[in-house]
C-alpha cells in the first residue's frame, strides 16, 4: 500500500505563542509525521459582535474577543511558521475558517488546503477554495450524504482534486461513536482516496484506519492535554504520538500488496515440513 500521510493537527493547542508552536512541530517531526496543521480566523468575520462581547476569563482578559484574538497568529508569526517548518523539513498548511483567512494563506503555497467540517456547506468559501486547483482535504463530520455530495460535485466540476476525510466532530470522540466502517462506504460511495481525522483521545482507532486503507490520518497533538484550550483534550501527547506512528508504519509493511506469493523464506520451511515426495 501507499504510503499513509500523517497530519499532526497543532490548531489553536499553540495558545497563541510561536515557541509553542515550534515546539509542537518539533514534537510532531521527531515522531515521524509528515506534517503539521494550523487554523486560521478572522475573528470579526467568524463570530458575530455579540458573541465577542460577552464576558469570559482566559489568560489573554475577560472578554470572548481577548481570547480569540490570543489565539490567532498574525502574518509576521505565520512567516516564522514556513520559515521554521522549512527548516525541519515537514510540510505545514492550515484549515481557513473564512475567504479572507484563505486569500491569507496562498501566498506561502502550502500543499495542500483543508475544508474543516464546519465550513463543508459554505459555497463561498468552497468557491475560494477550490479555485486554487491546491490539493484539499475536506473533512466530513457534522455532514449527511447530501452535504458531502455537494462539496464533492463542487471540487469536481472545479478540477480539484481532494481527499474525504471521515470526521466525528465531537471532542473528545466516544470510541463507540467513530464508526470506522464508515470509511469503506466513503471510499465505495465517491471513488475518491479517503482519510481519517479523529478527536479521541487514544491512538488506536488511527492505527485501526490505517488498516481500513486511508491514505492520510491527522490527529490533534498537544505539549499537556490539561493545558488552557478546547482542544486539548482531544489531542495526542508526544507518546501518543509516537504509539500512533510507530502502529500506522508498522500496519503498512504488515498490509503489503494483497498478491499472493510463496517467497523463499517459506519454501525453505515447505521442505522441511513436506515430508513427502
Amino acid at each position: 500500500m501507499n504510503k499513509i500521510y500523517i497530519i499532526a493537527e497543532i490548531g489553536i493547542n499553540h495558545n497563541g505563542d510561536i515557541k509553542i508552536a515550534k515546539q509542537l512541530i518539533d514534537l510532531a517531526k521527531e515522531a515521524g509525521c509528515d506534517a503539521v496543521k494550523f487554523q486560521k480566523r478572522t475573528i470579526d468575520i467568524v463570530y458575530p459582535p455579540a458573541v465577542l462581547a460577552t464576558p469570559r476569563e482566559s489568560p489573554w482578559g475577560t472578554t470572548t474577543r481577548q481570547q480569540k484574538e490570543g489565539l490567532e497568529f498574525d502574518l509576521g508569526e505565520y512567516q516564522e511558521i514556513d520559515r521554521y517548518c522549512r527548516e525541519r523539513a515537514i510540510d505545514w498548511f492550515a484549515s481557513a475558517w473564512d475567504v479572507e483567512s484563505q486569500r491569507f494563506l496562498r501566498p506561502f503555497n502550502c500543499p495542500h488546503n483543508k475544508v474543516a467540517s464546519a465550513m463543508i456547506t459554505n459555497r463561498e468559501f468552497l468557491q475560494s477554495v477550490a479555485e486554487e486547483r491546491r490539493h484539499t482535504y475536506v473533512s466530513t463530520g457534522m455532514s449527511e450524504f447530501t452535504d458531502i455530495d455537494f462539496a464533492v460535485e463542487f471540487f469536481k466540476k472545479a478540477n480539484c482534486p481532494i481527499t474525504l476525510m471521515h470526521t466525528v466532530s465531537t471532542y473528545p470522540s466516544k470510541e463507540e461513536e467513530l464508526n470506522l466502517r464508515c470509511i469503506e462506504t466513503l471510499k465505495k460511495r465517491y471513488g475518491l482516496p479517503v482519510g481519517y481525522s479523529g478527536h479521541e483521545v487514544s491512538p488506536i482507532p488511527s492505527i485501526i484506519a490505517a488498516g481500513l486503507g486511508v491514505s492520510a490520518i491527522e490527529r490533534h497533538i498537544t505539549l499537556d492535554r490539561a493545558m488552557y484550550g478546547s482542544d486539548q483534550a482531544a489531542s495526542l501527547e508526544k507518546r501518543g504520538l509516537e504509539i500512533l506512528v510507530g502502529g500506522v508504519r508498522t500496519a503498512e509493511v504488515c498490509l503489503g500488496t494483497g498478491e499472493k506469493t510463496f517467497g523463499d523464506a517459506e519454501r525453505g520451511v515447505a521442505k522441511k515440513l513436506r515430508y513427502w515426495k
